[in-house]
C-alpha cells in the first residue's frame, strides 16, 4: 500500500488530497476533498494523468508570425513532448479562424489541436 499526496485543481479551494493505492494500483481511499470534483481529479491524476496543451505555431501571409493553439482536450501527461515536437514542425497559411483544426488527432490522441486566435491574411 502507497500513499500520493495531491493539491487538487478542480475549483479555487485547492484542497490537500491523499489518495490511497492498493500494491496492483487501484485506488482504495480518497480522503481531504471537499467535493466530487476532487475525488475526480484525484482518482484520475494518480490512474491516467492527462493535461491540455496550449502552445504556438508559425503562420505564413499573416498579420502576425504566430496562432496560438491548444488540444481540444486534454491527452496523456505522457504525450506532450511528442504533441510539442509535432507543434514544432507545423506552419499554416492565414487566414485562420478561432477553433480551425491545426493538427488532426495529434500523436495518435484522438485529439485534435485547434487555433485559440483569428488570424488574417495580409492583402
Amino acid at each position: 500500500m502507497r500513499e500520493q499526496n495531491l493539491t487538487c485543481i478542480g475549483c479555487p479551494l485547492g484542497c490537500s488530497i491523499s489518495v490511497s493505492l492498493s500494491d496492483n494500483g487501484e485506488v482504495s481511499e480518497i480522503t481531504g476533498n471537499t467535493c466530487k470534483k476532487g475525488e475526480e481529479y484525484a482518482r484520475k491524476e494518480v490512474t491516467n494523468p492527462s493535461r491540455v496543451v496550449t502552445s504556438i505555431v508559425k503562420i505564413n501571409n499573416g498579420d502576425v508570425n504566430m496562432v496560438s493553439v491548444k488540444t481540444a482536450e486534454d491527452i496523456p501527461k505522457g504525450k506532450i513532448f511528442d504533441c510539442m515536437e509535432a507543434l514544432k514542425k507545423v506552419t499554416v497559411t492565414a487566414p485562420v479562424q478561432i477553433g480551425e483544426v491545426i493538427i488532426k488527432n495529434v500523436c495518435g490522441t484522438g485529439v485534435d489541436v485547434i487555433a485559440t486566435k483569428k488570424v488574417n491574411a495580409l492583402t
